[in-house]
């Protein structure tokens, strides 16, 4: 998650009230979500002086003193009045006054459309919801009719503009994210990717996909008079596709989303030159979501659960397991195991983490209410199966995905854990974010393993701007470095750590505050960097150079997705020697996930998901063995 990681949809400036599929009994409050859009502030673009000196500042810990210096020169060039810098601020300011968003389109292309890397791993996040206790194969099918149910409930209050509005410090944020997860799909192309919304048709999709057994099926979610099917009707319709796929299919068509992109794009215009094929994909695109019944996995032992459970979300378990049984450019796929592993994985253009979030939360606490409603006794269609004409080079194109996806599986190193000790709850009680709490005891860890700081990506969100997407909160700071340094140190005394703790967690907090209202530095020098491709012959010297690399070579990709549901979220890391991290900050215990790559000897998943236990129990017993001082 993160450069590559915190992806746009709609066009800047062209979004439409978005009416998506309107079930006919339901009255529609028209307008309620444009006027809501209307009224958020647009991104400002930053001062130019203010952006220079922070990134100085941020270099600071990551960079040795020489190259910091020749950055310095390079910045004071870069920002002299009637300067190449100047030019492009201007550029950026006209640009900024011109559209709804100034960084959503670029954002959408440069950190999704145009990243040719798998999205599996890569790119798409993947979910784990609490283990579900299945007894038999219809336990399994029960919970999917709910979870269906559940998110069409959740599809009503998009449809009818009723979703309550969020509020971040006190404002309200953009919803235009909500409107793009359900019935959009990632279309590969050879060059770059597109986004295709189907709620925006005049005839929205009101069918879903199921997939078992790597077979695809059509499933109407929807009676002629635009109700939703009951949980009961539901149960039924999957029931007939699971009677009527249970063989597994010899080809795993799904594969072929797993693959780099450029070779997926060249295989789906080889794959969509055939009618029934074209047909059958365009279905998958249309449906509203798509829902996996996966096969059970080996057995695993509870503490090993989750990161399994993690890691099936991810990949699904290679070819031979469950990463057939995927249609990895749909937004949203939700994952139910005959095993009762549950989850849900998604591709990350349209959205980011926490609208998702709120989804799940919905649609957990759906499945958990007993049915009420009367099935009306209408016989119901058998769910058409999608069908496909797998030729010779097809089935080449199908074997290459699966060995690459197998490469994946076999480098993907997770680790996922529940820390007990405690949660949200003992950095509240110290009067500290428990955000930067986490985010310093990774600072920790980290610096007790590599003896040095490094490059550090948190995803702040943008959403309380009309149509924002994500900035970057540096973590790295010369007061979290201290820290760090001082930590371990006996020649320092603990009041001095827990001070120079209590001033690093300060500057986290602030420099949080600084990127949700628009002032942080790594979509500005974006900006400015894309700005200077459009408009001049040569890149400006600050973005060829070594500093500029090393910033935005991040070993740490980090977020925090917090939920009501006891879930986590995971993704792989960003960079060959990095590490992805991500939590869920519950009141007395916090989930997180940790991955790295097993090609790369320096990093391991396990020990640094030890390493940042250790940080944080290391940090509430300094904070706990210090007398108050005023700090």
């Amino acid at each position: 998650m993160l450069g590559i990681l915190a992806r746009t949809m709609v066009k800047a400036g062209t979004v439409k009230p978005c009416g998506l599929v309107k079930p006919v009994s339901v009255t529609r409050i028209t307008g309620r979500y444009l006027a809501h859009q209307e009224g958020l502030p647009k991104l400002p673009v930053p001062p130019l002086k203010q952006t220079c000196d922070r990134y100085l500042a941020a270099l600071d810990p990551i960079v040795d003193p020489e190259e910091l210096n020749h950055t310095r020169q390079l910045l004071e060039e870069f920002q002299k009045p009637g300067s190449v810098g100047e030019r492009l601020q201007k550029g950026l300011e006209q640009r900024a006054k011109k559209m709804d968003n100034w960084l959503s389109d670029w954002w959408l292309q440069k950190a999704y459309l145009d990243y040719r890397m798998p999205v599996v791993v890569h790119s798409s996040p993947g979910v784990v919801l609490p283990r579900m206790v299945f007894s038999d194969r219809q336990g399994q099918m029960r919970y999917a009719a709910k979870l269906i149910a559940g998110v069409l409930d959740f599809k009503s209050m998009i449809d009818n503009e009723t979703l309550p509005v969020e509020y971040l410090g006190g404002k309200p944020i953009c919803m235009n994210q909500y409107y793009q997860v359900l019935s959009s799909c990632r279309i590969p192309g050879t060059k770059r990717d597109n986004v295709v919304n189907y709620a925006l048709d005049k005839r929205p999709p009101t069918h879903i996909t199921v997939v078992h057994n790597f077979q695809f099926f059509v499933l109407d979610v929807y009676n002629s008079d635009g109700t939703p099917l009951t949980v009961d009707q539901i149960y039924i319709q999957l029931e007939k596709i699971w009677n009527s796929s249970l063989q597994s299919n010899k080809e795993p068509i799904g594969i072929l989303t797993s693959n780099h992109r450029n070779s997926w794009g060249k295989a789906y215009n080889n794959l969509i030159k055939d009618k029934t094929n074209k047909e059958s994909v365009r279905a998958i695109q249309k449906s509203i979501f798509t829902v996996c019944l996966d096969a059970a996995l080996p057995r695993a032992s509870d503490d090993m659960y989750r990161t399994r459970a993690g890691v099936q979300m991810l990949h699904g378990g290679g070819s031979r397991w469950n990463s057939g049984n995927r249609w990895f450019d749909k937004t949203l796929q939700f994952i139910i195991g005959e095993d009762g592993t549950c989850g849900l994985i998604y591709e990350h253009a349209p959205a980011e983490g926490p609208p998702i979030v709120s989804l799940i939360d919905h649609v957990v606490e759906y499945t958990k209410k007993s049915e009420m409603v009367r099935t009306p006794m209408v016989p119901l269609c058998m769910p058409q199966k999608l069908r496909f004409n797998i030729t010779t080079e097809i089935k080449k194109d199908i074997e290459e995905a699966k060995q690459n996806m197998n490469i994946m599986v076999h480098d993907l190193d997770m680790k996922i854990n529940v820390f007990s000790h405690f949660g949200k709850d003992f950095p509240k009680s110290q009067k500290m974010s428990p955000d930067a709490f986490i985010q310093m005891a990774l600072q920790l860890a980290y610096y007790r393993i590599y003896k040095r700081c490094c490059p550090t990506y948190e995803s702040a969100s943008l959403r309380m701007f009309r149509l924002g997407r994500t900035d970057t909160i540096r973590s790295t700071s010369v007061d979290s470095a201290r820290f760090v340094k001082a930590m371990d140190d006996p020649a320092k005394h603990n009041t001095e750590k827990v001070a120079l703790l209590d001033k690093a967690i300060k500057a986290h907090r602030a420099y949080t505050d600084m990127a949700i209202r628009g002032q942080a530095i790594d979509r500005h020098l974006l900006g400015l960097k894309l700005q200077a491709i459009e408009d001049l012959a040569a890149l400006p010297e600050i973005f060829m150079d070594t500093s500029y690399a090393v910033a935005l070579h991040f070993n740490l990709s980090t977020s925090q997705v917090p939920a009501k549901t006891n879930c986590v979220m995971c993704f792989g890391p960003v960079v060959p020697d990095g590490y992805g991290v991500c939590y869920n900050p519950m009141d007395t215990h916090i989930n997180f996930s940790v991955s790295a790559f097993n090609s790369c000897q320096d990093t391991n998943a396990a020990r640094m998901a030890q390493g940042l236990e250790d940080a944080l129990v290391d940090m509430k017993t300094l904070l706990e063995q210090t007398p108050k001082a005023k700090l």
